[in-house]
């Protein structure tokens, strides 16, 4: 599992810490790397993912939605206030997981198939 860069954490990071603070056009690895985790944290795109394990005969990417992209248990202890608290409580949870489930943080990897270039057993 890697961290996908177009996911719903993303979409809440670029709010708090790029538009509401007047700048819209920060990166969103900038905003990975400084706030999603530990600092450098780094998100994938699926692309950048299929290349990183390009060496593999197949690749399965599946996204998966996050407590973070839910706003459940506690997520975003790092990230206080009065507007994380109100939306954690209007959240639209069901309509999260049925119309954006392929916007999850979570991106999950299967890789089949020797590696190439890897001598045969």
């Amino acid at each position: 599992m890697i961290y996908q860069q177009r996911s719903l954490v993303g979409v809440m990071l670029w709010l708090r810490y790029a538009l509401l603070v007047g700048r819209p056009w920060c990166p969103l690895r900038e905003l990975y790397a400084r706030h999603l985790e530990s600092p450098g944290t780094k998100a994938y795109t699926p692309g950048e993912a299929r290349a990183m394990f390009s060496s593999f005969d197949a690749v399965h990417l599946r996204s998966e939605l996050s407590p973070g992209d839910l706003l459940l248990g506690a997520v975003g202890q790092r990230h206080r206030g009065r507007l994380l608290h109100a939306a954690r409580r209007l959240y639209p949870r069901a309509v999260v997981r049925r119309l954006f489930a392929s916007w999850g943080l979570h991106l999950l990897i299967e890789a089949k198939g020797p590696l190439a270039g890897a001598p045969e057993p």
